[in-house]
């Protein structure tokens, strides 16, 4: 007997050619939040923070481009592979935390939505195709696939535009530490409802969102400067707090998540997590794997794209996706038939997870 199942049948990328190595921050001035001097060389201070988060490089888009720019670059792209015409999509669902933000300024810009931008650049003309943002922090692109999946299960929509899309060197600090992780990219998929005669694509997910005292752990703040504009407002994070938070929780979310697949964990052949941090990244894979008293390969299970392209947010979990699919990260890939979870963890503070047989 067929059954309607929630597919990802299209996948695409923007990466930002524009390379920002490690080195061009050696001569560069950081403060604490507390306006104090960080105390080391900009090379010792640069070599450290690679050694926690892994990052040589990041991307960063042109002085011209904008958030809703690539974000229409990689649906372009995600179109051409699905092979759909673009006037049958029910949904544009652009996640995405700041919006446009022009070279030279911190304003967000969201009037009107980014998605009502890229329906505009892709030249779609059903007013039945409803373009709406997500914002909910790194695991954005990731909530908006469980999204397209519920409208797709309940008969709300048959086809799906999901896309991740941030500029982060718009609204970072220079003068803090933090600058380093963050990058610019977007993502996309086509996600559709298909009929077949066994159980494939979205097979469960989980969602939890802690705000007690985690709310504040990524926020916006003034720079670390001294005598810097206090209404000026730039991204801000307690990265110690959301290390141990990430830790703590997002395993749990995961094997949430998992346990209502109903598969055994030895299915799993890769875990997708939002590239934030190489370290935290890998000691959350690692206790999810724990709780089934297993220890994971994560050489094999965790593919990552952090070192060359850095923390693009909401793009991180499709780019990384993408690159996979189309054998642009070495050794790794994915086939019919496999188990792959997909997981993020960012602002909110908030957590998701799919798993998914491709």
């Amino acid at each position: 007997m067929k059954q309607l199942n929630t597919k990802i049948t299209g996948t695409g990328s923007y990466i930002p050619e524009q390379r920002i190595e490690n080195k061009e921050y050696f001569k560069s001035t950081f403060f604490e939040k507390d306006q104090t001097l960080v105390s080391g060389t900009g090379e010792e201070i640069v070599e450290k923070f690679k050694d926690i988060t892994g990052i040589s490089e990041r991307r960063w888009v042109n002085e011209e481009q904008t958030a809703s720019e690539i974000a229409t670059y990689a649906a372009e792209n995600a179109i051409a592979s699905a092979n759909i015409d673009r006037e049958t999509i029910d949904h544009i669902i652009v996640a995405t935390n700041f919006g446009d933000v022009k070279k030279g300024t911190i304003q967000t810009d969201f009037l009107p939505s980014i998605a009502a931008r890229v329906k505009r650049r892709l030249g779609i003309e059903n007013p039945a195709c409803v373009a709406y943002d997500l914002v909910f922090g790194c695991p954005g692109w990731l909530q908006g696939v469980i999204q397209a999946d519920s409208f797709i299960k309940t008969g709300l929509a048959k086809r799906c535009l999901v896309i991740g899309a941030e500029t982060l060197s718009r609204v970072v600090d220079v003068y803090d530490r933090d600058t380093m992780i963050f990058s610019d990219g977007a993502g996309a998929v086509i996600v559709e409802g298909i009929m077949s005669d066994e159980k494939s694509g979205v097979l469960s997910s989980a969602t939890v969102t802690h705000t007690k005292d985690e709310a504040f752990y990524l926020y916006l703040g003034k720079s670390n400067a001294p005598d810097s504009d206090p209404n000026v407002r730039y991204m801000k994070m307690h990265g110690r707090k959301i290390y141990e938070y990430s830790i703590s929780n997002v395993p749990l979310a995961i094997k949430t998540a998992m346990d209502k697949s109903g598969l055994p964990i030895e299915s799993v052949k890769k875990v997708l997590i939002h590239q934030a941090n190489e370290k935290m990244d890998e000691a959350i894979v690692q206790r999810f794997f724990k709780q089934y008293g297993i220890r994971a390969d994560l050489e094999n299970v965790m593919p990552m794209n952090i070192h060359e392209l850095g923390n693009s947010s909401v793009a991180t979990v499709p780019t990384l996706y993408d690159m996979i699919l189309k054998g642009e990260l070495q050794n790794h890939d994915i086939n019919k038939g496999d188990i792959i979870i997909f997981a993020s963890v960012g602002a909110g503070m908030s957590i998701n997870a799919l798993v998914y047989k491709h």
